[in-house]
């Protein structure tokens, strides 16, 4: 039986608005999705929002760093994975300005830096985790606070006085941030070479435990200060641009380290050996605590980081050795230096 007029347009009218309803379920679903994982994602970390405006911008920023995440994930070209983190919420300038802080040197170095104790080193282990050599305290966070300096020049004073004493403590960046401030800027940043030149007016530093982090700019407490557990005599500059000779300092002792950290690769690594993109703007902080290789040959740096063990594998990342560019992968063998005992 033909079909009237009528009849065919009611049945052209319902077919237009099945597929209204389809595209708009396809748009849909994936949105409550997100929803759902925002919501879980907020739970996990804690995350709340001041009203519905903030956390729709949230979530806007948050959509956008997932489906990043994923789309990389899935790709599967990099020998790294990507994880949403408790910066998935942030963009990538928020997050530099907030988890950074290192300031690129561009003064001359005085002459306590002037020697490399290193130099003549020939051989060197194949291998080196000074976590294994009980010189590395527990990863840290540094928060919203821009001194990622700090951690870095702690982290490496606490690695050479155990070295020095046999004894692992837990030193104060609290104390750096709020009593050297000649040079340095606190939660605005600064460099581990100028920490080392107050560790050593200072006559050392004090215990975390003493001197507890409070992520924020505050006044030097000198009655705290004046209980010093470990102290340092100089320091040394690794000579720039050359991973041979950042090597030979990493296999004798940590090392503190300047990268260029501002890559959203970088802030929502995971695990793996980081091969990503990154520049040579040094923006970044942290300690080289060992180095070693991938069982297909991939060479790496061990690098601990300030941003809590739920960033990256527990709070380090591996980050690729002996790339072609002389200034390291990120730059990590422009600014190293490290505290001599």
């Amino acid at each position: 039986m033909a079909l009237t007029p009528n009849w065919r347009f009611i049945l052209a009218t319902l077919l237009v608005l099945w597929m209204w309803a389809s595209q708009s379920t396809a748009r849909t679903l994936p949105d409550a999705s997100m929803v759902e994982k925002h919501e879980n994602w907020m739970a996990q970390f804690g995350r709340s929002y001041k009203d519905d405006a903030e956390k729709a911008m949230r979530f806007k920023i948050f959509k956008d760093n997932v489906e990043y995440i994923e789309s990389f994930n899935e790709a599967g070209a990099k020998p790294y994975k990507l994880a949403i983190n408790k910066f998935a919420d942030l963009t990538n300038e928020e997050f530099k300005a907030s988890r950074n802080g290192y300031k690129m040197g561009s003064q001359p170095k005085s002459s306590k830096a002037s020697t490399f104790r290193y130099a003549n080193v020939s051989a060197v282990p194949a291998s080196m985790d000074w976590r294994t050599k009980g010189a590395v305290t527990a990863v840290k966070d540094q928060g919203q606070c821009g001194c990622c300096w700090a951690f870095s020049a702690v982290a490496t004073t606490e690695g050479i006085n155990q070295l020095t004493t046999g004894k692992l403590i837990s030193l104060s960046e609290q104390e750096l941030v709020d009593c050297d401030t000649s040079e340095d800027q606190g939660c605005n940043g600064g460099l581990m070479d100028d920490a080392f030149e107050f560790i050593i007016g200072n006559k050392g530093l004090t215990t975390e435990s003493n001197y507890p982090y409070q992520g924020v700019d505050a006044t030097c407490n000198t009655k705290k200060e004046s209980s010093r557990v470990a102290k340092i005599t100089g320091y040394e500059d690794v000579p720039a641009n050359s991973e041979s000779a950042l090597l030979k300092a990493v296999a004798n002792q940590p090392v503190s380290v300047a990268i260029d950290a501002g890559e959203s690769d970088f802030q929502f690594y995971s695990s793996g050996v980081f091969t990503g993109e990154c520049g040579t703007e040094l923006d970044h902080g942290v300690t080289a605590v060992g180095y070693g290789k991938t069982s297909d040959g991939t060479k790496y740096w061990l690098v601990k980081n300030s941003w809590g063990s739920s960033w990256g594998e527990n709070g380090y990342i591996r980050m690729q050795r002996d790339i072609d560019a002389a200034e390291g992968l990120c730059g990590i063998a422009m600014q190293a230096s490290y505290p001599t005992a």
